[in-house]
């Protein structure tokens, strides 16, 4: 039995789609990559003001392949140069109340350019919840210069609700360019 070796496998227009060194190592092209990627988190308690929509404040870096998120003054993805493209977007937000029943609703909105692109809501009135997570994804056509944000808006009774973090990563936000968008 013979094994056929391929350095190179080409589109038809002559584009390399994946390349080999012949010892096992294969290489993609960048627009293969699925990059930029990011994953930030929230690494402690953020205060906010009862029923009134707030930036989450990801401040910390778990994957920037592209050095795009801004995790200590905007706490914002900016789509870099030359990666244009459609992206998966996600986050995950929990927020909580000062005491079991306080919790009334939470908005967790992705904000494109400064204004909504998609809004969710968590209405949790009549229950006996001192927490939830919103959670909210979306597929978006992205060009460079682009920024994303994560808001949110909780209301308690207690008037003092807090988004949640922590190592296990309550608060996250993320997202990557789709392969062929």
């Amino acid at each position: 039995m013979s094994i056929l070796k391929v350095n190179t496998i080409q589109d038809k227009g002559g584009n390399t789609i994946i390349s080999s060194d012949g010892a096992g190592t294969l290489t993609l092209p960048n627009d293969l990559k699925m990059t930029p990627n990011f994953f930030v988190y929230r690494n402690s308690a953020q205060s906010i003001s009862s029923a009134t929509y707030t930036k989450v404040q990801f401040n910390v870096e778990n994957i920037d392949t592209d050095n795009a998120f801004d995790n200590s003054t905007n706490y914002r993805f900016t789509v870099p140069s030359g990666k244009d493209g459609k992206y998966f977007i996600f986050t995950t937000v929990e927020g909580s109340a000062l005491s079991a029943s306080q919790f009334k609703y939470q908005n967790v909105a992705i904000y494109k350019n400064g204004s909504v692109y998609i809004n969710h809501l968590m209405h949790m009135e009549n229950s006996n919840t001192q927490q939830g997570h919103g959670n909210t994804y979306a597929i978006m056509d992205l060009v460079a210069g682009d920024y994303l944000e994560v808001y949110t808006r909780i209301a308690d009774s207690s008037g003092s609700p807090q988004i949640n973090g922590g190592t296990s990563r309550e608060s996250c936000f993320g997202g990557y360019r789709l392969i062929g968008a």
